[in-house]
This record gives C-alpha cells, sequence and structure tokens, in this order.
C-alpha cells in the first residue's frame, strides 16, 4: 500500500515521496537471514501510517457492498445461491469485525433468502438490530429506470419499504440504484412520495460523450421535487479498499469545494461475493493517514447526513439524469418489453374491475394475495438487466414464462371481476378502464374470419351494453387508377402506395396534409447495428449512416376488410431471404388515428430495424411521454448533449408540434424513438448476439399508429388516444336491461386517473392515484357513484395524513394540482 501511496500521490508530493523513501528503508532493513529486521520495517510501516491527517482532509465512508444482479448472465435460480454464500461469508465478517458495515438493497433477493435459508435469515435479522447489515434502496428490485410505468415504480417502493418495514422494522431513506441505464424525471417525485429524500447511484461515469459535471447535489425532477443525490467519486460500487481508489475518489470528486464528504463501496459485485478480510485490513490502515482522506466505516444515513449539513453550496441539476450508452436497451429483446406492457396493463384493469366489483357486489373477495404474487412477477422482470434485455437466454426464458402466468392468471381475476360487475347475464357488454368516455369501434369476437364490429360507447371507469351505434362519417376505401388505395373516415384521408408506405395523410376538418413533401410515411428502413462494446446494450451514433430502405414488395397492398366502421389493407415486404413484414393498415370509424398492425418474421444479424415518417411540422423540440407526464428533447444536434440523444426512450407516445399542428406516433409495446429534424422514428427490432445469441429471433406481432392533430398534443387528446391504443375495450356479460354506467370520472381531462385499487391495510377502502399529465396547475373534480364515508391524501405508501382530509362534497372531492403532480387519495367506503 505504501507503494502505492507513492505511485498515486507521486515524488512530486512530499507525503508521495515520503512513501517512496520508506519503502527504501524497508528493504534496506529487511535480511531474510535474520527475522527480527523485519520487526524493524514494519516499525517503520507503522510510523508512516501512523501520521495523521488534518482537520480539512475529506472523508470517505466506506461501506461493504455486494452489488448481485437478480438474473443477468445466470438465471434466477442462480442469484438465490448467490445470496446465500455472499451474504453468509458477510455475517462471518461481522463476527470477526465488529465496526464492519454492510449495505444491501433488493427486498426480492431478502425474500428468497428467508424462503430458501431461513437460518441465515435469522442471523441478518440479528446484525440488522445492530446496525451493520443495513437493508438500503427500498424497492423490491434494483429495477430499470426507463423503460418501467409509473404505477410499476411505485409498486417497487410499496412493495419493499413494506418487506423492509415488516421483516426488520426499518424505513429505507435513501434510494438505491448504482447500475442501471438512465433514471426517469419522475423519480425524485415518486421516492418523495415514498418517504426517500436521497439517492445514491453512480452509472452516469459510464457516459461516452459527455462527462457528468456534479458528484454530490440536488435532483430535481419533472415537477420540482428535489432529493439530494450522490455519485461515488471512484465511479464503482465494487471497490477493494486500495490506494488508488481511495486517491480517485479525492481528484475526481467534481463537488469538492462544496462537500467534503464522499461515498467508498467495497466489495465484489455483480455476481456476488462482497467485502473480504484484505478489503476492511487496508482500509483499517489507512483510516487516518497523511496523504491520503480520512477513511471510517459508515452508514448511508451518516453519509447522507453529513452531506445534508453542507448541502447550501450544493448544485441542482434539473431533468432526466440520460446515460449517454447503452441506448440499445430500449428496444432488445421486444417480447420481454411487449410482455411488460402487456401485463402492466392487464393489473392495472384487474384492479380497477376488482375494485369495482368490490363496491358492488357485496360477495365479491378481492384478490390480495393473488395480485401481490403477479405484482411481484411483474416487478422482478424490471430488474436493470431483464426488462431492458441484457442477459443471457435462460433468463429470458424466465421472464417470458413468468409473463405468461401473469397473462393467465390475470385472465381468470379479469374474468371474475367482470363477471361480478356484469350480474352474469346473457347480453354483451363493454367494461372501459379509463377514466374518460370512449367511443370506438370493438370486435365482439376474437378468431379468423371476418370480424364481427360495433360501434360502442363507453363511459368512464364503468359499463355500457353493447348497442351498435352509426358512426357520424362512415369509414371508405377506393382502389385508385395507379393502383394506390385511398382511405378516409372523415376525421383523416390517406393514400396507401403500392409498396405500403402512406403518400399522404390528410388532417380533413385542418386542410393539412402530414407527410412532407416528396417523402412517404410509414418507411421501414434498416440499418447495421454493430456496437464498439455490449451488443445487447448498445446501438451507436454511427449506424445512422448506414440507413437502408425495405423496399422489395413480396405482396402487394390488398383489401382486407371494407365496411362503414372499418377499412383495412394488407401487403408484405422482404427485409432479406430469412425475414419479412406483413403489415396491416387499419382506419376505424371515428378514429383520430391510423394502426398499423404488423407481424415481422426476424432471423437477421446484428441488424436494427426501425419505422420512419416525416411530416410536415417543424420544431426544435419533440415531447415524449414518461412516467406520469412527459417532456421535451431536442430534434436538432447543436451541442455534444443534443448528439448524444441520438436514440432515446419513451412510453405511449411521443409527439413533434408546431403551433396549431403537430403529429403523434403512438405504439402498445415499444420504448425507442428518434426524432430528428421532421423525421419521427419509432425503433422496432434488434438483433444482437451476447450475451443471448439467439436474441429477439422468431415472429413479433406489435402495433403502432400515427395522430395528426390540430392546437397542441394537450388539446388534441393524444394523451388519451394513446392509452385507448393500449387499453382495450373488455368484452363482459351482462342483463339485458343494464344501462350504461360509470363509477368514477375527473372533471378536466388535463388529471388522468390512472390507478383504484384496495388499500393495503384497510379492506374497507381504495387507494385513487391521479396525476396532472398536460404540464399545468389546475383544479379537477373527482366524481364517483360510490357512497364514501371519509376521504383523505396519503402518500404512495398509503400512509394517510391526518392533516389533510380531502374536500368530499356532494359534487365530487376537489382537488389542486400542480405540473405533474401525483396524488394518492385514500377513499373510506
Amino acid at each position: 500500500m505504501m507503494i502505492d501511496i507513492a505511485k498515486e500521490l507521486g515524488e512530486g508530493q512530499q507525503r508521495g515521496y515520503q512513501a517512496l523513501f520508506t519503502v527504501n528503508e524497508m528493504v534496506n532493513l529487511c535480511d531474510p537471514s535474520d527475522p527480527s529486521s523485519f520487526s524493524k520495517a514494519h516499525s517503520l510501516a507503522h510510523t508512516f501510517f501512523s501520521q495523521r491527517n488534518g482537520e480539512s482532509q475529506h472523508v470517505a465512508h466506506a461501506m461493504g457492498h455486494c452489488h448481485i444482479d437478480s438474473a443477468w448472465l445466470w438465471p434466477y435460480e442462480e442469484t438465490i445461491r448467490k445470496c446465500g454464500r455472499s451474504w453468509v461469508t458477510v455475517i462471518r465478517l461481522m463476527e470477526k469485525n465488529p465496526e464492519f458495515v454492510f449495505t444491501c438493497s433488493q427486498a426480492q433477493q431478502f425474500q428468497w433468502v428467508k424462503s430458501w435459508y431461513p437460518g441465515l435469515f435469522s442471523e441478518i435479522q440479528h446484525y440488522v438490530k445492530k446496525g451493520q447489515f443495513i437493508p438500503v434502496g427500498g424497492t423490491w428490485v434494483e429495477m430499470d429506470g426507463n423503460l418501467p410505468s409509473g404505477e410499476s415504480m411505485i409498486r417497487q417502493f410499496l412493495e419493499g419499504q413494506r418487506f423492509f418495514d415488516r421483516e426488520f422494522g426499518i424505513h429505507c431513506n435513501e434510494f438505491w440504484l448504482p447500475d442501471t441505464f438512465g433514471y426517469s424525471a419522475q423519480l425524485p417525485q415518486i421516492m418523495q412520495g415514498s418517504g426517500i429524500s436521497n439517492f445514491l447511484t453512480q452509472k452516469l461515469s459510464w457516459n461516452l460523450v459527455n462527462t457528468f459535471p456534479h458528484n454530490t447535489f440536488f435532483w430535481e425532477g419533472l415537477d420540482g421535487s428535489k432529493v439530494l443525490t450522490h455519485f461515488p467519486p471512484g465511479n464503482s460500487y465494487e471497490m477493494k479498499g486500495k490506494v488508488e481508489e481511495l486517491v480517485k475518489t479525492v481528484k475526481n470528486n467534481k463537488d469538492k469545494g462544496r462537500a467534503n464528504h464522499s461515498s467508498v463501496l467495497f466489495g465484489f459485485g455483480d455476481g456476488g461475493g462482497g467485502p473480504t478480510q484484505l478489503m476492511l485490513d487496508r482500509l483499517q490502515r489507512v483510516q487516518d493517514t497523511d496523504g491520503l482522506p480520512k477513511v471510517q466505516m459508515s452508514s448511508p444515513d451518516k453519509l447522507f447526513s453529513q452531506l445534508q449539513a453542507d448541502s447550501d453550496l450544493l448544485c441542482t441539476w434539473t431533468g432526466e439524469l440520460f446515460l449517454e450508452l447503452h441506448n440499445g436497451t430500449y428496444t432488445t429483446q421486444a417480447k420481454i418489453k411487449q410482455g411488460n406492457r402487456q401485463c402492466e396493463t392487464l393489473l392495472h384493469d384487474i384492479e380497477i374491475a376488482s375494485s369495482l366489483a368490490l363496491c358492488r357486489d357485496n360477495t365479491f373477495i378481492y384478490p390480495v394475495e393473488k395480485l401481490q404474487e403477479l405484482w411481484r412477477l411483474l416487478l422482478l422482470n424490471q430488474f436493470h438487466d431483464v426488462i431492458p434485455g441484457s442477459c443471457i437466454e435462460m433468463v429470458v426464458d424466465d421472464a417470458l414464462r413468468y409473463y405468461e402466468d401473469i397473462r393467465s392468471d390475470g385472465a381468470a381475476l379479469l374474468q371474475g371481476a367482470c363477471g361480478a360487475l356484469g350480474s352474469k347475464g346473457n347480453s354483451s357488454g363493454v367494461f372501459n378502464s379509463l377514466p374518460w368516455e370512449r367511443h370506438e369501434v370493438i370486435q365482439m369476437h376474437e378468431g379468423p374470419g371476418t370480424p364481427d364490429l360495433a360501434l360502442v360507447r363507453v363511459p368512464s371507469i364503468g359499463l355500457s351494453p353493447v348497442r351498435d351505434m352509426q358512426p357520424v362519417a362512415p369509414v371508405t376505401v377506393t382502389v385508385q387508377a395507379d393502383g394506390t388505395f385511398l382511405m378516409e373516415n372523415g376525421i383523416l384521408r390517406t393514400v396507401v402506395n403500392k409498396d405500403g408506405t402512406l403518400a399522404s395523410l390528410y388532417l380533413i376538418n385542418a386542410n393539412r396534409e402530414a407527410i412532407s413533401d416528396s417523402f412517404h410515411g410509414n418507411q421501414f428502413v434498416m440499418f447495421d447495428d454493430v456496437p464498439l462494446y455490449w451488443d445487447a446494450w448498445d446501438v451507436m451514433d454511427y449506424h445512422l449512416q448506414t440507413r437502408k430502405p425495405v423496399v422489395e414488395v413480396v405482396q402487394p397492398p390488398h383489401l382486407v376488410y371494407s365496411d362503414r366502421l372499418r377499412a383495412s389493407v394488407s401487403y408484405t415486404l422482404r427485409i432479406s431471404d430469412k425475414s419479412t413484414i406483413t403489415q396491416e393498415i387499419v382506419m376505424d370509424a371515428m378514429c383520430p388515428y391510423i394502426k398499423f398492425n404488423t407481424k415481422v418474421t426476424w432471423a437477421e444479424s446484428h441488424k436494427f430495424l426501425k419505422v420512419e415518417f416525416p411530416v410536415r411540422v417543424h420544431s426544435p423540440n419533440a415531447t415524449y411521454e414518461i412516467q406520469f407526464g412527459h417532456l421535451q428533447r431536442p430534434t436538432h444536434r447543436n451541442t455534444s448533449w443534443d448528439w448524444a440523444r441520438f436514440e432515446v426512450w419513451g412510453h405511449k407516445w411521443a409527439d413533434l408540434s408546431e403551433h396549431n399542428f403537430g403529429v403523434a406516433l403512438l405504439n402498445d409495446c415499444k420504448y425507442g424513438y428518434s426524432v430528428h429534424k421532421n423525421t419521427m422514428t419509432l425503433s422496432l427490432l434488434r438483433a444482437p448476439k451476447a450475451p443471448d445469441v439467439n436474441a429477439d429471433m422468431g415472429i413479433h406481432h406489435f402495433t403502432y399508429a400515427i395522430m395528426p392533430h390540430t392546437g397542441s398534443f394537450q388539446d388534441a387528446s393524444v394523451i388519451q388516444a394513446a392509452y385507448n391504443l393500449n387499453f382495450p375495450l373488455r368484452s363482459i356479460r351482462c342483463t339485458a336491461d343494464t344501462e350504461p354506467w360509470s363509477a368514477f370520472s375527473v372533471s378536466t381531462t388535463a388529471v388522468i386517473l390512472e390507478t383504484i385499487k384496495q388499500a393495503e391495510d384497510r379492506k374497507d377502502a381504495l387507494v385513487v392515484r391521479l396525476y396532472e399529465s398536460h404540464g399545468s396547475s389546475v383544479t379537477a373534480t373527482l366524481r364517483t357513484t360510490f357512497p364514501l364515508r371519509e376521504a383523505w391524501h396519503c402518500n404512495l405508501l398509503e400512509k394517510p395524513d391526518p392533516t389533510r382530509p380531502a374536500d368530499n362534497a356532494s359534487g365530487g372531492i376537489t382537488l389542486d394540482f400542480s405540473p405533474f403532480q401525483i396524488v394518492s387519495l385514500l377513499l373510506i367506503l
């Protein structure tokens, strides 16, 4: 270690020269033939290490750490064994080193150990009480920070914090997510709502283009919520207690003038292992040695308390923490992404239908345990190497099996709840889980043959019998002389070329063409996709130089269906000898967007498939949906920060608008986007070969849609349209005399009622969650047809605020929202 001090500090510094001089003296003293000389050399070393630091020296808070990926290059089952082996080692070290402190996240891993190794779990509980084994993070797993929905992120904290409270009697004050691929701008608000005010990560040190300017700072989220944030300056969560790491912790600290404390997380990680006795000995030896930072065994609470005490001069970073690397994880393993979106949607609908059934049918039993089981499977698959697709094939198989379990068991739960709602009659009805009235075409029966369609009107969060209605304007389709198809529904008019691209997309009432001059919409394009570093993770900017349109037509567009409610044409393109695209372009009556139901047979290697829409819109920024809101990103590449966002993530929609006109791109299971100048691009499929050589091979089904609109995307109800695409109206059985019925509604489209569920701790209460979606300050009224005894504001952990009763007047509950604010209510039935 003394040699390392000499190397790191250099001969130019007094302390570095002293280290080199002392080492030389020790070598001169040591005589292999005289063992007594060793003690003299040891005495010199002891004298050197005993020379103390001054009061101003930087303080390194050392904490044992063992980052264990819940799945990655090994399946979930192996992680259970990794936890057992690693944590036994930690306990044995604690027995020998009473000062040793170890931090450990992920409630799921604790649950595994409790089930598989109950004796070890009891020992862990003992050392948690002693303050040595410290659960951190407050989440079920260390999830991906981009792709899970807002409600999924809340459930990560709800399940995690409740587990740690139940098993250890603790509440985590810090969010611990050192290794994920970016951090949503809504995380600060979700943290605050979950009782967390501190955040630790280090992943942005991996930025490929720009160096993030801070290590300790306040992070301000989309709604203005702030959390104290710390990036370990050593840029690692698995240090070894080496001198070079301690020196780097000081030298690399970008806020050293503002904060004199930082963290040192030591221990083998990713695959487990954790700290060793050698690491502890190293840190003990240099805990207060002149020339190095002061090292103290610490805890997250101690670290953040010191940082908070010195926080007056800290800077603030506003908005998302975007990782300038691993952009491919927005697209890799498409079936995992699809499973996530579909299961999030299904669980949403089950909870709402079950909550309504609970209120309408006193014999209905809310499926508490089964819903928790399904939610935990979904949350597990949101681990930061699973939902991104950066895992081996065995993990993919596990994840897809879990999604199928959720779909299968969830379908039964939904059927039971809808059966209770519809009173199990013999007539056809429709259930709407979304908080606005829907007027759209439904297909009555799934399966081959001519679809049985009906145009229905269903009230907000309610149900209606199927009463086929006449559209304001019927859908028409015409085969033109040049072989193109002209489709129209009174809102949109489009021309489908002989290769499936759109020659025109016309918004009738506005007299506006949406497709850019001399270009075609719905253009499939292929790119070479050979990243510099990690196949499944990365897509590099240079792939954009390899653009190749998909132009070979196998089967030209032909009419599939045409009546007053729907028209559709289908065609097939060849990508290569092994890969094809078959697509049905669908126009429905009363629908403001065109759907593209797409089937891809995919057998490529290191290729990237996207679809482009060049549009007649000029704007420096595009807008993307994120959890509980949206944010803007540049459409230009003026700076290196702009350039690094050549591939970005979003959820159900992206929008490009100028004053009074815009175009939205919607999807039902995709997350990768790019909007450069006026070209909107949706990323569809990749073909990486590591760590899963078969990643994404096979047949894929997905839907996207294009929606031109007047006004802003808020005024045009783009947000609602994207929800409608993702949350289908559900067929139910009802009695012949059933009247349309609504359980909940909200007075303004700016506020979305996202969740209705039974409260965790009260069977006679519902939790209702709403958020402001437009980015505006607004007053909204929540109305319900159910009688309520009381209504209270609560946090995201469902703890009511006794100082904040909700104003429950006869006209509904009046709520004030700030931009992008999440509001949770506890409704006592």
